[in-house]
């Protein structure tokens, strides 16, 4: 028997079958399914600091219904979506990471009325629980009713579509940019006020926010020997920098949401590229290896440190000659971090040191003074980027606050900043000599103001090359 005489299958030939169309399937598939209650996995704690959140909010914008949505899973490709993660302010104010939600604080006489409008899973029963591949519970597993969260939250829970009912009701409400696509339909107003507020109000975090913090940038200590203990493996394997990126951000997964934001790994020429995340190069055993990462936790507020080890376990004098620099405008920052001083004041500190060595090394064709004027910024040639920013659920968080409230405002207790000068010799820059072409340097600790001065957060990694080096040593597995 040929290929051409085998009998086709049944009903080969017909449609495809949509089962949704199909009545002995829709009653078949909606029988006879145990109930599987389901909590919200949420952090001890979440609630309680999101009601402060809303109470703070409620404070500051009262007579106003203000709206702000958790957002959806943009599209990767066809019908595969990005992993969904909740807008910020949105998680800032319930603690919620439901795809879909809305959360409406509704103005009543003394404050505000909060409802959390979510989308119903998709049960047995439904359409979607077999139909809709991104939410359906027969594809995405069990998920937490609208009660399991009201009573985690502590919040009033109702189905989205009872927000239909509302929508003459959001006719002039001040609506979060997340919610911008039901402000358009409802006509309420994306309002930069509200926008700028939350950012405001998010610079300032509670002892939650702290305690969240602490354990994200523990974890990414913890993330940064289990990538240094992979260095051998890398360059022996050609593994290269992808395996070091793979190594952080599965670690950044296991203990907790995944990595905040791009993993950056650059050895060598790639260690002077800001923002090196395609991570595709090899490591070269000679090199300085920038590694700029961070853990996200289950909460979503997120770690940001980086430091600069020697791959070989020791710095060439190259090397430790930018590294000590760099150390030198690190600890310049540092000492400005403290209550009552101007949020810039760490930033020109820093530049102040960066740009006298420059000088003192012949790279600036200009004076220290002229290079540090607003008309000058000469040295910023080999440090384009900026040397800090707030921390929280962002990395760079409070983007939105005006800038009286950020740059031009006094630090405050309770904020959380980043603290990054670096130096970045690229390897075709032809002001620098050989020697210094392709070394780049940064360091980034997680700062605390405290009410008297300030906590590094992330202290338990060294700054000092001596001790960088000791400790990428017994990370690589070497004797001192």
């Amino acid at each position: 028997m040929t290929g051409t005489d085998t009998p086709r299958p049944p009903y080969a030939g017909t449609r495809y079958p949509r089962l949704g169309q199909v009545p002995a399937f829709t009653a078949f598939i909606a029988r006879e399914w145990a109930d599987v209650r389901t909590a919200p996995d949420l952090p001890p704690g979440a609630a309680a600091a999101a009601s402060g959140h809303r109470d703070r909010v409620s404070a500051a914008l009262p007579g106003r219904t203000l709206v702000a949505a958790a957002g959806h899973a943009p599209v990767r490709n066809d019908d595969a979506h990005y992993g969904f993660r909740a807008d910020s302010s949105f998680v800032w104010l319930t603690g919620c990471q439901v795809e879909g939600a809305v959360l409406v604080m509704w103005a009543v006489p003394g404050g505000h009325d909060p409802v959390l409008y979510l989308p119903p899973p998709f049960r047995p029963g439904d359409t979607g629980f077999f139909a809709d591949a991104n939410h359906g519970e027969l594809w995405v597993g069990p998920s937490a009713g609208l009660p399991e969260w009201a009573e985690a939250l502590g919040v009033v829970v109702e189905p989205l579509d009872a927000l239909t009912a509302r929508q003459t009701d959001l006719r002039g409400a001040s609506a979060a940019r997340s919610a911008s696509a039901l402000a358009a339909t409802v006509g309420a107003e994306v309002s930069a006020e509200l926008e700028s507020t939350l950012s405001r109000l998010r610079m300032v975090k509670d002892t939650w926010e702290i305690g969240q913090l602490r354990e994200a940038i523990d974890a990414t200590v913890a993330g940064f020997a289990a990538v240094v203990a992979e260095v051998p493996r890398a360059i022996a394997d050609g593994l290269g920098e992808r395996w070091l990126q793979g190594t952080f951000d599965r670690h950044a997964r296991t203990f907790g949401n995944g990595p905040g934001y791009s993993t950056i790994v650059g050895s060598g020429a790639h260690a002077p590229i800001l923002h090196w995340v395609r991570c595709d190069g090899d490591i070269d055993p000679a090199a300085a290896l920038l590694l700029d990462m961070g853990v996200e936790a289950r909460s979503l507020y997120t770690a940001d440190v980086t430091r600069t080890v020697p791959a070989s376990g020791r710095f060439s004098a190259a090397q430790r000659e930018v590294h000590d620099l760099v150390e030198k405008a690190h600890r310049a920052g540092l000492d400005r971090i403290r209550p009552g001083v101007e949020y810039l004041d760490f930033h020109f500190a820093a530049m102040e040191v960066v740009a006298q060595g420059l000088h003192d090394w012949g790279l600036l064709p200009v004076s220290v003074d002229e290079a540090l004027s607003p008309a000058g910024q000469q040295h910023r040639r080999y440090l384009a980027c900026g040397i800090g920013h707030h921390l929280g659920l962002d990395v760079h968080d409070c983007s939105q606050a005006p800038y009286e409230d950020y740059m031009a405002a006094a630090l405050e207790p309770g904020a959380v900043m980043t603290v990054e000068p670096g130096l970045y010799f690229h390897a075709h820059d032809l002001t620098l000599p050989p020697e210094l072409r392709g070394i780049g340097v940064r360091l980034e600790d997680d700062v605390l103001v405290t009410g008297t001065g300030s906590e590094v957060l992330s202290a338990a990694l060294p700054i000092a090359a001596d001790e960088v080096e000791a400790w990428t040593q017994a990370r690589l597995g070497q004797r001192g």
